[in-house]
């Protein structure tokens, strides 16, 4: 079965080197029950680990059946361990915190095919175990635990067992019991190997190979090597297959295998998992929590901004320069109601209305109110977003008639009328009587000046009754299209010109473009917004780091498990991805709990503060990709760091 020829190995350590193995030769034949002895440092441990493929040696060819396997690949040598060995250890390797169970059924895993509880379950009940399958290694025996161990390297049916001290740390009892079931699992056919400084386990073995200072120095067969040798034909010609077909293909493990064992490790530790997720929580709640705060704060300036309308065009009198003197606002230029006539029949204008301002006292009974008095055109309601919320707005034949109706704003509603309704009132504006026909919806204040502080009239009425005016203060347009803004300008710009007779030095007039106000505000929310969420994306990456540290410390705490894992068939790429999941899962766990938390917190604040919040799909996205991306990038260090270990190292690590 296995030929060793002149096995070389050297272990460096620090600046020394020490030789474990010197021309070891060694030939095993299928169905033997053999004893590897010696003394502390005779190398009997290393050979037992190149016998098993978890250790290469350094020169020397390895024959398994007749193929040289001491040059192979690592992932080769995997599927060979994985398919023709098992492996007892002194010191158990179990993993700490799974059932009995779930140790055995690990190789089931490895082996690429599906994973049968029902194996595991045989595999336990053959080593008497099966009402302890739930139990986890503290709560056994030593002598259960290395039953436990005897399963598992049975439960993918090997052709050798390798037992390193199987007995070294169990009790007279428990000894026999491991001794009973390696001779028997030896009559079956397998082929045993035991690595022991015991003789009086030795005497239970057909053959002693005895080492010292890495040579043997013996090797002769037992008085009990009369006793028939059992050698089933089938697993020769299952080597040979194993070797020269299967071994080419490896092992195939899929992605929801690997998923299952990272949840299995991570609801093992789940402390550890918590402190690993809470920094991702902590970053995603924040970064959530700051994106609804500015994207809040940005749709209220939006808000604010509607209010002005939209596409909108002022066209006001503006100063200008004669003989070098400045002569005051509309000095030269006035307009009239006619110039919003003809504003109305240019081709890019949707709608117009003109405005006349000035201050009035307002008086209901025995209340009074200083405020902005509005004389406008029926269009004023839509183009300024400001419909009534109670009553109405005026209409055409009431502008015509110069009717002395009001729509007033809701500051002076509350402060004239308090919680009654005020449509249908009658108040005076400058002692001349008007009828409030409806209320503004409230808006707020936009810089220093209170949007609801407002009281709107017919523009007839405000310029021939109450102000005493004969021209407009403005002219106010609402373009068909944002695109169309410029032509509207230009074309709006060429006919106040030719109307007025102006020079085209002449700047006696301004036509102010809202959109660019608009524009001008939303750019420094977004940029407030980014710079938000970019504040708390550091805090994200501060989590990052911390799943980082975390991981390098769970690679730490669980070397011997990788090189356990690695001693039943794991190969780099199975160490790799299931760190890596392990990273990105507890990423994106407390990426979604972050989210939950940003929310309610968004939520909170919106409701206990009164803050415009408002939590957007793409902020809820953008945590989740990059909290994902933090996994993955900062969880692949450590995963490539576990993927690297030798099993020996690890085995050993203290």
């Amino acid at each position: 079965m296995i030929e060793l020829k002149n096995i070389n190995k050297t272990y460096q350590l620090g600046a020394y080197g020490v030789q474990a193995l010197r021309d070891v030769s060694l030939t095993i034949c299928l169905g033997e029950f053999m004893a590897i002895m010696g003394p502390s440092g005779s190398g009997k441990s290393t050979l037992m680990h190149v016998l098993g493929l978890l250790d290469k040696p350094d020169s020397g060819s390895y024959f398994l059946g007749r193929k040289d396997v001491s040059r192979i690949s690592d992932n080769d040598l995997a599927f060979l361990r994985n398919r023709l060995c098992g492996f007892v250890f002194q010191q158990f390797h179990l993993l700490p915190r799974s059932s009995a169970l779930a140790n055995v059924g690990l190789p089931i895993f490895y082996s690429g095919r599906s994973s049968s509880k029902k194996k595991a379950l045989e595999t336990l009940s053959s080593v008497r175990l099966s009402e302890r399958s739930a139990h986890r290694p503290n709560e056994l025996s030593g002598g259960q635990q290395q039953r436990v161990s005897i399963a598992r390297a049975l439960v993918n049916d090997p052709m050798i067992i390798l037992a390193d001290e199987p007995t070294g740390n169990l009790d007279s009892k428990s000894e026999e019991e491991i001794i009973t079931i390696l001779k028997q699992l030896n009559k079956q056919g397998k082929t045993v190997v035991i690595v022991t400084h015991d003789p009086e386990v030795a005497k239970h073995v057909r053959r002693v190979v005895n080492m010292k200072d890495g040579m043997i120095i013996s090797d002769k067969m037992t008085a009990s090597s009369t006793d028939e040798i059992s050698v089933n034909q089938e697993n020769v010609k299952l080597i040979e297959d194993i070797l020269n077909k299967k071994m080419r293909t490896g092992i195939n493990l899929n992605i929801g295998s690997h998923i299952k064992q990272a949840f299995q490790a991570i609801f093992s530790s789940k402390l550890r998992s918590f402190l690993s997720m809470l920094g991702i929580l902590i970053g995603v709640t924040a970064v959530i929590a700051m994106l609804a705060l500015g994207q809040g704060a940005k749709d209220s300036v939006s808000q604010s901004l509607t209010a002005l309308g939209s596409n909108l065009l002022i066209i006001r009198p503006g100063s200008t320069q004669i003989h070098g003197v400045f002569l005051e606002s509309g000095s030269v230029t006035r307009f009239t109601m006619k110039d919003a006539e003809e504003i109305r029949k240019l081709a890019p204008v949707k709608r117009v209305y003109e405005e006349v301002n000035g201050r009035g006292q307002i008086v209901y009974k025995n209340k009074n109110w200083n405020t902005t008095i509005n004389g406008t055109g029926i269009d004023y309601a839509e183009m300024k977003s400001s419909v009534p919320e109670q009553g109405r707005f005026f209409t055409e034949q009431e502008l015509k008639s110069r009717q002395k109706v009001a729509v007033i704003g809701k500051t002076i509603a509350d402060e004239l009328f308090g919680d009654k309704n005020s449509v249908g009132e009658t108040i005076k504006i400058n002692r001349i009587y008007f009828k409030v026909i409806g209320v503004f919806p409230k808006k707020g204040a936009m810089g220093p000046r209170n949007q609801d502080d407002v009281i709107v009239i017919p523009l007839t009425t405000a310029m021939y009754r109450v102000l005493g005016k004969n021209y407009v203060d403005s002219i106010n347009v609402e373009v068909i299209d944002a695109s169309l803004m410029d032509e509207a300008t230009t074309a709006i710009s060429d006919l106040i010109r030719k109307r007025h007779n102006l020079k085209d030095d002449q700047d006696s007039f301004q036509i102010r473009d809202m959109t660019e106000i608009q524009d001008t505000l939303k750019s420094t929310m977004s940029t407030m917004t980014a710079l938000l969420g970019s504040i708390a994306a550091i805090s994200l990456l501060v989590g990052g780091i911390g799943i980082m540290n975390i991981m390098l410390v769970s690679v730490t705490e669980r070397t011997r498990e990788i090189g356990l894992r690695k001693a039943i068939g794991a190969r780099k790429k199975d160490i790799l991805l299931q760190f890596l999941i392990e990273s990105v899962v507890l990423t994106f766990s407390g990426g979604f709990f972050g989210i939950v938390l940003g929310t309610g917190i968004s939520m909170m604040l919106s409701s206990l503060a009164g803050w415009a919040v408002r939590v957007s799909f793409s902020s809820v996205v953008l945590a989740t990709s990059f909290s994902i991306i933090i996994g993955i990038g900062f969880g692949l260090w450590p995963a490539r760091q576990a993927s690297k270990l030798n099993p020996i190292d690890a085995l050993r690590y203290e």
